[in-house]
């Protein structure tokens, strides 16, 4: 990319870009202030399901500033975590041993006698955690990983909408630091007479539960984004939506005026 100059072009590779089928949740943050609490966030997942969280932003909102106020440490989420001191299997301790609920694995800190057990990359069989090559153990690891991010989709907030009317019939969604021009470009459009609903995605994998309840809900959908249509391709193959995207990699953030042109230009249709 362009070093230092805002871009969305790295979506696609934290998606797809880990070995084999390894899914990961993926956060963004939407404004500088918002990337204090979407790292609260990661760290939660993180630390809930254990596994590693990618925490989004660009060079916009690095180099933005809004005001900001001091929150109330008691109404931060609680990030304390605990840790396996005693077998969790009879006499045996079994580190693939997860959680009903969560998938989660029990965290061990190196080192804890009695709890040794195996690290690294290769495949690991249910349960023991001994390194394994059986072809329907991998099979079985590969879907409780993906189940287990998929899973986090009943623990973060549903997809709101701005729809002041509720009559739109286009939709305009976005992600990450296009959030300001996008709600700007909104608002221009609104003064102009015209009714148009928004939404703005802080969870890219999984997905707000209810993304295709409200993706269906609107005849057009238009997806500004800092790329060439990356969130367009994981929103079309997920949802099945006809969704249009508004794309420019300029390494500049999206204007109010362009994206408020883009959207009367669907509203007009």
């Amino acid at each position: 990319g362009m070093p230092t100059k805002p871009e969305q072009g790295d979506l696609l590779m934290v998606m797809y870009g880990r070995n084999s089928e390894s899914p990961v949740p993926v956060v963004a943050a939407r404004s500088p202030s918002d990337c204090f609490h979407a790292a609260i966030e990661a760290v939660r997942i993180a630390l809930k399901y254990r596994t590693p969280v990618y925490l989004l932003s660009d060079a916009y909102l690095a180099n933005g500033s809004e005001p900001w106020l001091l929150p109330d440490l008691e109404t931060l989420p609680d990030l304390t975590t605990t840790f396996a001191t005693e077998p969790n299997a009879g006499d045996e301790f079994l580190p693939y041993l997860r959680d009903e609920q969560t998938l989660a694995r029990p965290w061990a800190l190196p080192g804890t006698k009695g709890l040794e057990h195996r690290i690294g990359g290769l495949e690991k069989a249910d349960r023991t955690g001994n390194i394994s090559y059986d072809p329907e153990n991998h099979d079985l690891m590969t879907r409780l990983r993906a189940q287990k991010v998929a899973g986090i989709a009943a623990d973060i907030p549903e997809l709101e909408v701005d729809d002041p009317d509720g009559d739109s019939n286009v939709l305009v969604l976005g992600w990450g630091g296009t959030y300001g021009p996008i709600a700007a470009g909104v608002r221009r459009v609104r003064r102009a007479g015209s009714s148009v609903a928004h939404a703005h995605l802080r969870y890219l994998n999984p997905f707000p539960r209810n993304t295709g309840e409200v993706l269906r809900r609107y005849e057009r959908v238009l997806i500004p984004e800092m790329n060439l249509g990356q969130l367009l391709k994981l929103v079309r193959a997920e949802f099945l939506v006809d969704a249009v995207g508004y794309n420019r990699v300029r390494g500049l953030p999206l204007r109010a005026a362009e994206v408020a042109d883009a959207i009367q230009a669907m509203v007009d249709q």
